[in-house]
C-alpha cells in the first residue's frame, strides 16, 4: 500500500496519519495512543512515529502479520483458550509492536473488557449511569440529560459520556443517537469527563 513511513504518514485510509495531527477525524481518540508515548502531545507524536518507523524499518515479520500468531498457536479458538489462561504469547496480529508493548496491550485490553463486564452485569445501562452522575455532582437527574451548555449540564454530560464508553462498553454511536449529540461532541465530553472523574477521584461504581 505505502513504500515508507514518509508516505505512510500522508495516508488517508488509516489512522496513522491522524495521531500525528497530519489529518483530522473527530471520532478518533488519539490521546489514548498518544498518552504511551509522552507526557505533551508533540513530544508523544515524536515518539509515537519513531517507534512505528522503527518497525516500518524491519519490515514484514511473519510472527507479527498475516495471523503468523493465530497459526503458530493452532488458530483463534487456541488463542481465545491460551488467553483465558493468562497464557500470552509475543506476538498479536491486530498490534504492531515489540513483545513488551503487545503484552501490555493485550493486558490492558483484557483488563477493561474484564471491568465492563462486571459493570454491566450489575445493570449499569445508560439510566443507572446518569443516576451515579447525579449523586456524584449533588444534582438532580434530569440536569445530566439536559442541553446547552450550563456548565454544570456539560460537566454532567461530559461525566456521563466518559463512563458509558470507557466503563461500561457503550459506543459513540448509541450515545450520539441517545443524546442527540455529533460524534464529535460526544468524542469530547468523554476527554472532558475522564478529567473530572481524575481530577475528583469519581468512580462508577461507589
Amino acid at each position: 500500500m505505502v513504500k515508507g513511513s514518509k508516505e505512510l504518514d500522508r495516508y488517508k485510509y488509516s489512522g496513522h496519519a491522524i495521531i500525528l495531527g497530519r489529518r483530522k477525524n473527530l471520532w478518533q481518540d488519539t490521546d489514548y495512543v498518544l498518552k504511551r508515548f509522552g507526557v505533551t502531545r508533540s513530544a508523544a507524536r515524536r515518539e509515537y512515529r519513531k517507534f512505528v518507523k522503527k518497525g516500518v524499518d524491519r519490515g514484514k515479520m511473519p510472527e507479527l502479520t498475516g495471523g503468523g500468531l493465530v497459526r503458530s498457536v493452532g488458530g483463534w479458538s487456541a488463542l481465545k483458550v491460551m488467553r483465558r489462561m493468562k497464557a500470552y504469547v509475543k506476538g498479536d496480529e491486530r498490534i504492531l509492536g515489540d513483545s513488551d508493548f503487545v503484552l501490555q496491550s493485550l493486558k490492558e485490553s483484557d483488563e477493561q473488557l474484564e471491568r465492563q463486564y462486571k459493570i454491566r452485569t450489575q445493570g449499569y445501562d445508560l439510566n443507572k449511569i446518569a443516576g451515579r452522575v447525579a449523586d456524584v455532582l449533588g444534582i438532580e437527574i434530569r440536569r445530566v440529560f439536559a442541553a446547552g451548555k450550563n456548565r454544570q449540564t456539560v460537566r454532567a454530560r461530559s461525566l456521563l459520556c466518559y463512563w458509558a464508553v470507557r466503563d461500561v462498553g457503550m459506543t459513540m454511536t448509541f450515545l450520539s443517537k441517545k443524546l442527540g449529540l455529533s460524534l464529535s461532541a460526544v468524542s469530547q465530553s468523554v476527554q472532558r469527563g475522564e478529567q473530572i472523574a481524575t481530577e475528583n477521584k469519581f468512580r462508577l461504581m461507589p
